[in-house]
Formats: C-alpha cells, sequence, structure tokens
C-alpha cells in the first residue's frame, strides 16, 4: 500500500462528541501544539477517537502504554483498525531483570540477571524494520521505548537488500551474514543462523521465517 496513507477500518462513524474532539486534536497538532488532552469515561471512545486522528493526519505514531497489559490491549484495537498498516508492539524484551545490587549490612554483590524473550525481541526488530522501511507505522509502546537503539542510519548500514533477482557471490554474503553476527551451522538452524548447501544459502531470519539464496 502506499506509504504514510492510513486506512481506518471500522463499521462505526464517529459521533457525539467525538467529531469535534478530533477535530480540534487535528487543529492543535497543525498550530504546533506541544500538549493536549483527551478525557473521558470508559468506553466513550477514545481509541477510536484517536484512531480517526491518526488516519486523518497521515503521519508515523508512538502511541505510549504506562504497563505491557495496556499497552497490548491498545495494539490489539490498532491492529483491527489498521489491518493494512504497520501496527508494531514495542515493550521490553526482558522476562526478568535483577539489577546489580550492593547489599551493605551483609557485605554482598548481587550480579546482574536477566532473562529474554525471543518473541518480544522479534517484535522489536519487526518495529524498528518498520520504521526504517516506511512511513504508515504506529508504535504501541510501553515505557521502555524512552530508551534510545542507537543510530538509524548505523541500522540501515547493516541491512542485507535480499529480494527476488538480487545478485550475491557466495562468499560476499556469508561474510555479511557473519558481521551480522548470524552464525553458520551445517544442522538444525533457528533464529539468527544460517547454513551452507552447494550453491544455497538457508537463512533463519531474526524477525522472518526461513528464506532460501541461490
Amino acid at each position: 500500500m502506499p506509504h504514510g496513507k492510513f486506512i481506518l477500518h471500522s463499521n462505526y462513524i464517529p459521533a457525539g462528541d467525538q467529531p469535534e474532539a478530533i477535530a480540534r486534536l487535528i487543529s492543535g497538532i497543525d498550530n504546533g501544539a506541544t500538549h493536549q488532552t483527551l478525557k473521558g469515561i470508559t468506553g466513550s471512545g477514545k481509541t477510536f477517537t484517536m484512531a480517526n486522528v491518526i488516519h486523518r493526519l497521515k503521519r508515523p505514531t508512538i502511541i505510549l502504554a504506562p504497563n505491557k497489559t495496556l499497552t497490548a490491549q491498545l495494539y490489539d484495537e490498532m491492529k483491527r483498525f489498521f489491518p493494512e498498516n504497520a501496527v508494531e508492539y514495542f515493550v521490553s524484551y526482558y522476562d526478568y531483570f535483577q539489577p546489580e545490587v550492593y547489599i551493605p549490612g551483609s557485605d554482598r554483590f548481587i550480579q546482574k540477571d536477566s532473562a529474554i524473550n525471543d518473541h518480544l525481541e522479534r517484535l522489536r526488530l519487526s518495529t524498528t524494520k518498520s520504521l526504517i522501511e516506511r512511513r504508515d507505522v504506529i508504535v504501541v509502546a510501553s515505557v521502555s521505548s524512552i530508551y534510545g537503539l542507537g543510530d538509524p542510519s548505523s541500522y540501515k548500514a547493516l541491512q542485507i537488500p535480499l529480494a527476488p533477482g538480487a545478485q550475491f557471490e557466495q562468499k560476499e554474503l556469508i561474510h555479511r551474514l557473519a558481521l551480522l553476527q548470524y552464525e553458520r551451522s551445517e544442522k538444525t538452524i533457528k533464529r539468527a543462523m544460517f547454513r551452507v548447501r552447494g550453491d544455497i544459502i538457508d537463512i533463519f531470519l531474526l524477525i522472518q521465517n526461513i528464506m532460501q539464496f541461490a
């Protein structure tokens, strides 16, 4: 679909106070307002109102929620409102995180420990990919998104443009995969791994499924 175009899917149209709220929010943004507040009771259609604002403004959007539960709820709603657009889910990829701690009373030092959720990491990578490649993006995120991911130009420089018809020397492609920290394996492969069988390279991408390059 054309990048930057947000297609809103709904059986309803704005009603009651919603049309005025949508118009005032859009006017505020167009006039440079940095802060606006939309108030309403539970079930008054605030999410639908914001979906209409996104649809009309046609700008990449980030929606911040205070916790993962509300983030997941808003993500599900936005996916239903915008099935043709890139609606992404971005939260911390830690299932568990224990920071370094020093306990003076017992003179003990507890080292940092963590466990990363592969599925959440894949969703974060999908978010980064969408933001770089297109403009019709809605990111529904928890507060973890306030932490920087690095320079977008560095991310772009590491991309390998694999597509039907693309031509690479096998050694060059293997070298570039290694630079991206993809691991070579001649047996079963999983995410971020590849194997070489004659002229064929099987690549298990970080975000998507296995692709084959010959």
